[in-house]
């Protein structure tokens, strides 16, 4: 009786210990194209198989969870500093002559110009706390947001969805402010024309005849401080450029590291920054393929990515970011296959009914690679039928 028992136990043991490993295995994508399980999987039912002595059950301490690979994003890029303020006009009295009305005319034209200047230098002082503030808040708020996220939390926590709208809202202030700066970048430039102009009639005045030496004398004066009021605006429009550049991209950087944050908190996730802006800091200057990636053969090759949907809801975000990241960190310029897999079990009507599922899997595929900011054009899709799937998968190839 004890004989048999023990083997009824044996048997049960043995029947159990696949479920187990199946279990396993569903819970997370392959990321290297081989079964998830593999050896360490068969060694650790292997151990459940071997016979323990009795003692209190204890809770197992669940290992800590891994953190992620994070790119942090790049700070707020510099202002330029300068305060630019004219050194003004010096006055001269008038000698009744026609080259001394003309002096005095280009005194008051050289004058409203460096009115300008003032003008626009303290509209850009104003514009540039207004730059340093917003990113200011931006940043705490998303610091705020990863800081949670980091720690685990809820899928679309609202907390987090309204420090996320904060955020946003403070990134479109700063694109008014750059917008402000672009405008007061085309007011000085249309200053620098007006000082070329008031440096060429300045020349001019000179080779005016029926001047008296004092014409002459203020004209020196006068074409020096327009020299200087044309280096100075040179400068002013120079510096204004270089931030309105550098200002502008860092925005378009944080738009697209934005959408991958809404993604984030969708899924109680974090992730990093943008896969694009990653390829960009990889890349170190090395240009995007600029053409738009078709679909290829990939018979014998060996999936980067297999993301099994053989339940609802697999979560397969974070590995499919982590895993293109770090190619993008080696490869820059890389190109993927996304491939519908449907297994050709069953009849037709089965085939065709795994062939949709398994396409609208890999639209849902590409849709989370675009939020995370891969460009469509570097991801061609096909789609194919395999005898060896049991369910419908999405593999990603690395071209």
């Amino acid at each position: 009786m004890v004989f048999s028992k023990f083997w009824t136990l044996l048997v049960a043991a043995a029947l159990l210990s696949p479920a187990c490993t199946f279990a396993e295995e569903s819970l997370w994508p392959s990321l290297t194209g081989e079964e998830p399980a593999g050896a360490k999987a068969r060694q650790q039912a292997q151990r459940q198989e071997q016979p323990k002595p009795e003692k209190a059950l204890v809770a197992p301490t669940p290992a800590p969870r891994p953190a992620p690979s994070v790119v942090a994003a790049g700070p707020q890029p510099p202002l330029g500093t300068t305060d630019f303020q004219p050194t003004g006009v010096t006055p001269g009295a008038p000698t009744g002559t026609f080259v001394g009305k003309k002096v005095v005319e280009l005194r008051g034209e050289l004058t409203q110009l460096q009115k300008n200047i003032s003008e626009n230098n303290k509209a850009l002082q104003q514009t540039r706390a207004r730059v340093v503030q917003d990113s200011r808040h931006y940043h705490s708020t998303l610091a705020a947001v990863n800081a949670r996220l980091q720690v685990g939390t809820t899928p679309g926590n609202p907390i987090l969805v309204q420090q996320f709208n904060s955020a946003q809202a403070d990134l479109d202030r700063l694109g008014t402010d750059i917008a402000q700066m672009n405008s007061l970048s085309t007011a000085i430039a249309a200053d620098s024309t007006m000082s070329g102009f008031l440096s060429e009639s300045a020349r001019a005045a000179f080779s005016i005849s029926g001047a008296v030496d004092e014409d002459h004398r203020q004209l020196a004066i006068l074409e020096d401080e327009v020299n200087r009021t044309v280096v100075l605006i040179d400068r002013l429009l120079k510096e204004v450029s270089e931030d309105v550049r550098r200002q502008s991209s860092y925005v378009a950087t944080e738009r697209s590291n934005l959408n991958l944050l809404s993604v984030g908190i969708k899924s109680g996730e974090i992730y990093g920054v943008s896969l694009v802006n990653r390829a960009m800091v990889a890349a170190s200057g090395v240009g995007a393929n600029s053409f738009a990636a078709r679909p290829m053969d990939t018979t014998g090759k060996r999936p980067l990515v297999v993301i099994r949907f053989d339940r609802a809801n697999v979560p397969y975000q974070q590995a499919l970011y982590s895993a293109i990241g770090r190619v993008l960190e080696r490869r820059p310029n890389a190109v993927f296959d996304l491939v519908a897999v449907a297994p050709s079990a069953g009849g037709p009507a089965r085939v065709a009914l795994n062939t949709n599922k398994s396409r609208r899997f890999a639209d849902g595929v590409l849709r989370s690679l675009m939020d995370m900011g891969l460009p469509p054009s570097r991801v061609a899709m096909s789609g194919k039928t395999s005898p060896t799937a049991r369910t419908n998968e999405v593999h990603l190839y690395l071209r």
